[in-house]
């Protein structure tokens, strides 16, 4: 079974966790492992057979849109944002490029280690049932990342809300399958893809696949020597 095609990479943030090292640069070309986040992000995008990626952009995207001048592939295409529009409002508004096909949207903040993360997502992947396929990440193997976690999973695989509970079991990795179908009656400017998320909750149609392995959160300076760690 051959996977998306096509992807979105969210690289727009403002990364204000990191502190100091995002003062003057993007997040996504803060350095893990002698590489930038995002080509951590686009080798793995184009290993699974992605041959064109939508980067959005906002907080110094002109550095972003330079140094994947001389990237031959995949092939990218921006999508450039006036205002910062979150997640979903991100999405929303490169919805044209995206076609109706699946997609894989991907964080640029992510290291796995383990399984691959988009081969489980491919494999898992049923259109007629789902209208987003999480990964997801056991709160044991998900480093620098301190939350109480996000899902539920049953045992087809549909996912709730932690809601009320003290604790939930499995925490959203940054990488998904999404129809981008689901985005179509969601409102214009900044919005979550937890909004997303919560109307396919409500149909039965948000899905989880399980990482075999453990997953850095890449999102603080902390996060950066856990995923050297990993790497290593």
């Amino acid at each position: 079974m051959s996977g998306p095609a096509l992807a979105m990479l969210l690289a727009a943030g403002r990364g204000t966790r990191m502190g100091a090292l995002t003062a003057a640069r993007p997040k996504p070309l803060v350095e893990v492992g002698g590489q930038a986040l995002i080509d951590h992000a686009l080798d793995r995008l184009a290993a699974a057979g992605v041959r064109r990626v939508v980067v959005n952009l906002h907080y110094l995207g002109g550095m972003i849109r330079a140094h994947l001048a001389g990237r031959a592939s995949p092939e990218i295409v921006f999508s450039e944002e006036e205002a910062l529009l979150e997640t979903g409002g991100g999405m929303r508004l490169a919805r044209p490029l995206l076609g109706r096909e699946p997609v894989f949207a991907l964080n640029a903040d992510a290291i796995w280690a383990g399984a691959d993360p988009l081969a489980s997502l491919t494999g898992a992947w049923d259109g007629a049932r789902m209208g987003a396929l999480l990964h997801l990440a056991r709160r044991e193997d998900a480093l620098g990342h301190k939350g109480p976690g996000d899902f539920f999973r049953d045992g087809e695989g549909r996912l709730a809300r932690r809601g009320a509970a003290e604790a939930a079991p499995f925490v959203f990795t940054g990488a998904e399958i999404i129809d981008p179908g689901a985005l179509d009656d969601t409102p214009e400017g900044p919005f979550s893809l937890n909004l997303v998320w919560d109307r396919l909750i409500a149909e039965g149609r948000l899905f989880g696949v399980v990482h075999e392995g453990r997953w850095a959160d890449v999102g603080s300076p902390e996060g950066i020597g856990l995923a050297e760690g990993l790497l290593r």
